[in-house]
């Protein structure tokens, strides 16, 4: 269950992120708000996973599932270019959250 836990805060990450740049600066009061909406859970589900889950792996796996969705977000909503050598390295970070989770 910590591990369902991890990745809905790391959901919620990708959410929270991807507000922010609506919010242009916190200027605009819905996406401003679900910003901290999405912070405030990431922040809860994270918790709730640390339980359970080592922090260093927690932190690790939390960070990479937000750097991985919204790097995916940002290529579909804001037409974000990316090379070859940019999507290994995506790659690489969802392959080491694949292998800390199939290790621990």
């Amino acid at each position: 269950m910590y591990w369902i836990y991890l990745v809905i805060a790391g959901m919620f990450e990708t959410v929270w992120a991807v507000a922010l740049k609506y919010s242009q600066g916190f200027s605009r009061p819905i996406p401003s708000f679900i910003t901290f909406i999405g912070m405030t859970a990431s922040f809860y589900f994270l918790a709730k996973a640390l339980k359970g889950i080592q922090l260093g792996m927690g932190y690790a796996v939390w960070t990479g599932i937000g750097v991985i969705g919204t790097f995916i977000v940002s290529i579909i909503l804001f037409n974000d270019y990316i090379n070859l050598a940019q999507g290994i390295c995506i790659f690489l970070i969802f392959a080491g959250i694949v292998g800390l989770r199939l290790l621990s």
